[in-house]
C-alpha cells in the first residue's frame, strides 16, 4: 500500500461545481520571458469547489467560521466504509455494523469514481437519521465524496442540521475511488479563510501503521 493515499480531487477550469456557485477560474498574471523571471498564477472559485471543509457558519449565521475549527479535528484516526447503494439517502442501518468502536473519523464513499467534469445529478447523501447514528457513536468528522451531505434539491438541509445540532465537521467532494475500506490517518486542514463559511483541503490519508 502507498504511504500516501491522496483524496483530493484536482481542481481545473471547467469542473463541475453545485449549480449556482462560482466556477474555479485560474490565469497567468505573469510568465517567464527576457523582461520577467517567474510564472505567476492567479485563481478564483467558490469555497465549496473540489474537496472542501464545510464550516458551522455555512449553515448557522451564529456558527464558528472556517478559520475558527480545532484543526484537531482534521487530524487522526480515520475509518473508510463503501456506503455505496441504490437508495437516495444513506441509511443508518447500513452503517450500524461497521461503526462500533469507531475513530472519531468517518469517510464514506457513496459514489462511483466521480468525474469532476460531470456534476453528479441525483448524487446519493446522508439521511439525517445516519448522521445521529454516527453521532451518538461518537463521530466527530463526517466526509464524503459527493458534493453536500444533503440532496443537491434540499433545501432544509435537515442532515446539515443535525451536524449544527451536534457539533459535527464536515468534508465534502472527497475522491475515495482508490481507497479500500479501514482504518487510516486522516489529515485534511482546511485553508485558514477568516470569516468565511468553508475551505479548500488538501485531503490525505496514511496507513495507521507502516513498515
Amino acid at each position: 500500500m502507498k504511504s500516501i493515499l491522496d483524496i483530493t480531487p484536482p481542481l481545473r477550469a471547467g469542473m463541475a461545481v453545485f449549480p449556482g456557485d462560482a466556477p474555479y477560474q485560474a490565469a497567468k498574471t505573469s510568465e517567464i520571458s527576457d523582461d520577467c523571471p517567474v510564472n505567476v498564477g492567479e485563481f478564483s472559485m467558490s469555497c465549496h469547489c473540489g474537496a472542501h471543509a464545510d464550516a458551522p457558519f455555512h449553515y448557522d449565521s451564529n456558527g464558528l467560521a472556517v478559520d475558527e475549527l480545532d484543526l484537531a479535528d482534521f487530524i487522526g484516526p480515520a475509518r473508510v466504509i463503501d456506503a455505496r447503494g441504490p437508495e437516495a439517502l444513506c441509511p443508518a442501518y447500513l452503517l450500524a455494523p461497521h461503526v462500533r468502536d469507531c475513530p472519531p473519523r468517518l469517510l464514506l464513499r457513496l459514489a462511483d469514481r466521480p468525474d469532476p467534469m460531470v456534476w453528479p445529478e441525483g448524487f446519493r447523501a446522508l439521511a439525517p437519521e445516519t448522521m445521529s447514528l454516527l453521532a451518538d457513536c461518537g463521530v466527530k468528522l463526517i466526509g464524503v465524496d459527493v458534493p453536500s451531505v444533503d440532496p443537491e434539491t434540499s433545501t432544509e438541509l435537515p442532515s446539515h442540521g443535525i451536524a449544527r445540532f451536534r457539533d459535527l465537521r464536515i468534508l465534502e467532494n472527497l475522491d475515495l475511488s482508490a481507497v479500500e475500506p479501514g482504518d487510516y490517518e486522516l489529515i485534511a486542514l482546511p485553508m485558514k479563510l477568516e470569516g468565511l463559511d468553508a475551505a479548500p483541503v488538501r485531503a490525505i490519508l496514511r496507513p495507521l501503521h507502516q513498515d
